[in-house]
């Protein structure tokens, strides 16, 4: 296990800044995942911890030793791709292995790490069979044990699991998190799916423009988002994210007249201000208590999903999602009734995108 440390690392290519000072410390045996759209320099920060891409500012530390300037094979790192790189000609075992035959390990010695690898990963019976003969799965997990015969004190997985269909990914997401927890190593893990980051992380790192937007917990990234962009980035539906202004009294007022009140609600009257609230969070039917001001959304679609229905329509003169469960009855033609409670609020600064109230990102 090694510590990772980064300190205003920056990436440009010529005068186009990609990566912009980024400060963060990974703990020995932390599995942290680095999450964003594409093009948000989250793979170029991976490669800059791999030395694979060198840094234009800034310092890198491995296990306490700066490698600013080390090559890749000098910093004690394993990376998994995402096109698992595997060598066509040769058999899962030759693969597996390949990297204690070029630094001189003896073939007995090889040989039983490959094994102990294989049974690690499943892959006992698949030893004498060429990449071709595999399926998808099969083929990632013998790059994951082309990395771990090295017996790294970091792995850096790189979106590993973006070529597999959806049933192999859910399994996958598990056969890495029990290898992580068996094998102790420090993990960075980068992907732009949520679920992945947040079925797997120890923490969260979310990027936006190559900037940090948020730093935390898989429970604080999604009940305390930082900021507007991670509210509507981290969720599946998004949050629903309404556009208004502080109005008197404690209440945030709409374009289409709609009121809700925020209690405490302590901003200059007249401020822009986005209030959100996830469509999971929202009371609704016969569940929405009769002491609460109730709201109705007129319903445009229904997207039945099995234990939940997601209710999509109108409501304050923005498009709105409610998440209903299957056993709370409702017509389309009646529209559904909901209550917002204050605890499930958001609010945001519609100016500089951050969250009001609750400096998130350091939690």
């Amino acid at each position: 296990m090694a510590e990772i440390s980064l300190r205003h690392v920056a990436k440009s290519y010529g005068r186009t800044p990609v990566v912009h000072a980024i400060d963060l410390e990974v703990a020995a045996g932390e599995f942290i995942v680095i999450l964003g759209p594409s093009g948000c320099g989250k793979s170029t920060l991976l490669r800059m911890i791999a030395g694979l891409e060198a840094i234009t500012a800034g310092e890198i530390a491995i296990g306490g030793r700066v490698v600013n300037d080390l090559e890749p094979r000098e910093r004690g790192c394993a990376m998994v791709f995402q096109n698992y790189a595997l060598y066509p000609h040769m058999t899962v075992a030759d693969n597996i292995g390949y990297a204690l035959k070029v630094a001189g390990v003896a073939k007995a010695e090889r040989l039983a790490r490959i094994e102990k690898v294989a049974d690690a990963l499943g892959l006992r019976d698949l030893l004498g069979r060429r990449p071709a003969q595999l399926s998808g799965g099969q083929r990632q997990r013998v790059a994951m044990g082309r990395a771990m015969i090295r017996e790294p004190a970091v792995f850096l997985f790189d979106e590993p699991l973006s070529n597999l269909d959806a049933e192999l990914r859910v399994r996958m997401r598990v056969e890495i998190r029990k290898l992580h927890d068996r094998l102790g190593a420090t993990s960075i893990f980068v992907t732009h799916d949520q679920v992945e980051a947040m079925t797997l992380a120890d923490r969260i790192v979310v990027l936006h423009g190559g900037r940090v937007e948020q730093i935390g917990t898989p429970y604080a990234i999604y009940h305390q988002p930082a900021s507007h962009f991670v509210a509507g980035f981290i969720g599946s539906p998004a949050m629903n994210r309404l556009d208004g202004r502080v109005g008197p009294a404690a209440t945030v007022v709409f374009a289409d007249g709609t009121t809700i009140a925020v209690p405490d609600l302590d901003l200059p009257e007249g401020q822009a201000v986005t209030l959100g609230i996830r469509p999971e969070d929202l009371r609704v039917g016969s569940e929405a208590p009769e002491d609460g001001i109730r709201h109705r959304l007129a319903i445009d679609f229904v997207e039945h999903l099995g234990p939940a229905a997601l209710v999509h329509g109108r409501f304050a003169g923005h498009d709105f999602v409610a998440s209903v469960p299957r056993h709370i009855a409702f017509t389309v033609v009646e529209g559904l009734t909901f209550t917002m409670p204050v605890e499930t609020m958001h609010l945001f600064d519609s100016t500089t995108g951050r969250r009001i109230g609750i400096d998130a990102a350091r939690e």
